[in-house]
């Protein structure tokens, strides 16, 4: 058995989703009734993800705390702007495409929606109360928000704790990291299910009466992932930056593709800025804090849809509104972790800046509902592998001001 896991484990992981892919595609076509009991093997993965999650970034980040030395340098300042600058390109790429290719929506009714925020104002409360929520409770319900604001507290304090104290977290922090990367060996059976699941869900059908807005959305978010991205690696690195962009793409933006949560993304970020020989230091609180703040994804999402009602509804936007939108959409995006329904319940917000009324936002929302499953998927492909290369190129960029080598290390 044990042979055979090792042989297992040897083969590359991306081969091995590609593998599980097919064979969830296959079975959802060929025999959906007698084999749906294989959804579970997504639920139990995506669960597995979403438990371990919070306690691992908790103790990662008190790790990485308790270990930092005093006058060592950081990057987080670089990666923090990188993500909202990202961020904020991204909704003006939105806005453009929304421009050059406007698109009237055929609006449907309300979809067992919660209530949505009303202005900036309700969206920065909800992220203050996240932030000083209790950290059980955040640890319970993985709101990233508060557990980086308790466990940077816990890891100031405990800088000037007993060495055994601190060997003790590190330790902890160490197997949370060995049980992380055996889960992410059986990603393959986990998009199995995950695959079978939406198939039989939604079936193939029905997004075709909702393509132009899918196809808006997707070309934004591509435009991003493979043209605005690039230009910022570029600038920073001064190299290539195809390879990286790729990199991250495929070891992270598709497991985030299947899974559907930046949450449960967090461990196969760590691994992948692990193998690309990143500082844990580092990317213990980059990753987490890009799965709270980064959030390109969002931001298309938010901003394509404000556009494409008042298209529907014939408000002429014009390009100083349009700015302010971008501005307004990248911070609401900001907060889209912190908000029940993520980016979609932040439509109503952005609507809210043409006098869109909020019962007309909110089918707005019904149409976001509808193409759901492969518009989140995408979004939290972008979101999260966005995160691995802000703070990969945030650290290449200081090795190379360092006099260092900078030497992409590509994952086959």
């Amino acid at each position: 058995m044990e042979k055979a896991f090792k042989g297992w484990c040897g083969i590359s992981l991306v081969k091995r989703i590609f593998i599980g892919l097919l064979f969830g595609v296959a079975l959802a076509y060929i025999a959906p009734n007698s084999m749906s009991w294989i959804t579970i093997f997504g639920d139990l993965f995506v669960g597995a993800l979403k438990a371990v999650a919070p306690i691992l970034v908790f103790f990662l980040v008190i790790s990485a705390i308790v270990q930092h030395k005093k006058g060592q340098k950081t990057n987080i300042k670089s990666i923090v702007i990188l993500y909202l600058l990202g961020t904020f390109l991204a909704s003006l790429v939105a806005v453009i495409g929304s421009f050059l290719f406007p698109v009237t929506l055929s609006l449907v009714s309300n979809i067992n929606m919660e209530s949505a925020p009303q202005n900036i104002v309700g969206v920065l409360k909800t992220l203050l109360l996240n932030l000083i929520d209790n950290p059980v409770k955040a640890l319970f319900n993985g709101n990233y928000i508060g557990i980086l604001f308790w466990s940077s507290l816990f890891g100031i304090f405990l800088k000037d704790a007993k060495d055994v104290t601190k060997e003790v977290v590190i330790d902890i922090s160490k197997a949370l990291l060995k049980v992380v990367k055996l889960i992410i060996e059986f990603t393959p059976f986990g998009v199995m299910g995950l695959i079978f699941s939406s198939i039989e869900a939604s079936g193939g059908s029905g997004l075709l009466s909702y393509g132009k807005i899918l196809l808006l959305l997707l070309g934004c978010m591509a435009t991003v992932a493979l043209i605005v991205n690039p230009i910022i690696a570029f600038i920073m690195i001064q190299k290539n930056p195809y390879p990286l962009v790729f990199t991250c793409l495929k070891e992270s933006g598709l497991t985030a593709f299947f899974t559907r949560s930046s949450a449960a993304n967090i461990p196969v970020n760590m691994n992948l800025c692990e193998k690309l020989g990143l500082e844990k230091d580092m990317y213990s609180v980059s990753i987490p804090l890009g799965a709270t703040i980064n959030m390109a994804g969002a931001a298309v999402t938010i901003s394509v849809f404000a556009l494409s009602a008042a298209h529907t509804l014939g408000i002429q936007v014009d390009f100083f509104s349009a700015i302010v939108l971008s501005v307004l959409s990248a911070v609401s995006a900001c907060g889209a972790s912190g908000v029940a329904g993520g980016s979609l319940l932040l439509i109503p917000l952005a609507c809210s800046l043409f006098g869109i009324s909020n019962d007309i936002a909110m089918q707005v929302v019904g149409v976001g509902f509808v193409i759901g499953v492969f518009q989140d998927s995408c979004e939290t492909a972008l979101n999260s592998s966005t995160d691995v290369l802000f703070t990969s190129i945030a650290e290449y960029s200081q090795w190379r001001k360092e006099g260092r080598e900078v030497e992409i290390k590509l994952i086959n």
